[in-house]
């Protein structure tokens, strides 16, 4: 994950300064239609997001957990229009340092908590939430089934589970660091040994073309992306796109709902 949290850090830190890639975001990959205010770097869009408060059925005094949260766009929205206390888990420091400081100017700072933690090492007590969300960020986990096995701890008993994330081709990423690591390119069994049961696993419609005109709207704007978050945040996310276009490690997009 070192590779991945250092990558993000620098794109984390210019990214509120970053009108360009913003809207690149959502011209491209969220949708013109999702919160401003919530901007992100998932592809997670409002219709997604509505679906995925669907799924868990949050209620005001319930508690969620994002695993993944990097700066914490969506699961802030999630938080404000459900009500729910979101306890944001992420590896990134700087991540999570954001995603605080967005919560406080959003008057989300009592609703809303962020913690440096991993997918298999929240740091959180077991049955202590009634829901966890993730977005688009699974895929680069080190041991998935650690993953679940942690989430399916701390969810209560009828918790829910609903998610975003990349299917990985793994005759594509063999040797490659981080996503050759452990590619995954069926969540299903492993929710299942975890003790989820799986309640939606579906494509998400439109794949693979947000990832692929985004990315390469990310390199056509290089220039001014560079003058604005500067050449350390900007290699970061040259590096993926890089690869992600190159090799198409990725099987497909899917949205993922299961219960403890």
């Amino acid at each position: 994950m070192d590779i991945v949290s250092a990558g993000y850090d620098a794109v984390y830190t210019a990214m509120p300064s970053a009108p360009t890639l913003q809207r690149l975001w959502r011209e491209h990959a969220c949708g013109r239609d999702f919160p401003p205010d919530f901007y992100h770097i998932s592809f997670v869009t409002l219709d997604e997001a509505r679906r995925i408060a669907d799924e868990l059925r949050l209620e005001p005094g319930d508690t969620f957990v994002d695993l993944g949260a990097g700066a914490g766009g969506p699961a802030l929205w999630l938080a404000r229009e459900t009500g729910a206390q979101l306890i944001g888990v992420d590896a990134s420091p700087v991540g999570v340092a954001v995603a605080t400081r967005r919560a406080a100017e959003l008057g989300l700072g009592a609703t809303a908590r962020f913690t440096v933690g991993t997918f298999a090492d929240t740091g959180l007590e077991s049955a202590s939430v009634d829901a966890a969300v993730s977005e688009d960020a699974l895929q680069y986990a080190p041991d998935k089934r650690a993953a679940f096995v942690e989430a399916a701890r701390i969810l209560r008993p009828g918790g829910r589970f609903a998610f975003t994330a990349f299917e990985l081709a793994p005759e594509r990423v063999a040797g490659l660091p981080v996503l050759g690591v452990d590619p995954v390119a069926d969540y299903a069994p492993l929710l299942a040994a975890a003790g989820f049961t799986l309640r939606a696993y579906e494509e998400v419609p439109g794949w693979p073309e947000p990832m692929t005109a985004g990315y390469q709207a990310i390199v056509d704007a290089k220039d001014a992306l560079i003058a604005e978050m500067g050449q350390p945040a900007v290699d970061a996310l040259l590096a993926e796109v890089a690869l992600t276009l190159q090799i198409r490690p990725y099987r497909r997009r899917v949205l993922i709902s299961a219960t403890r």
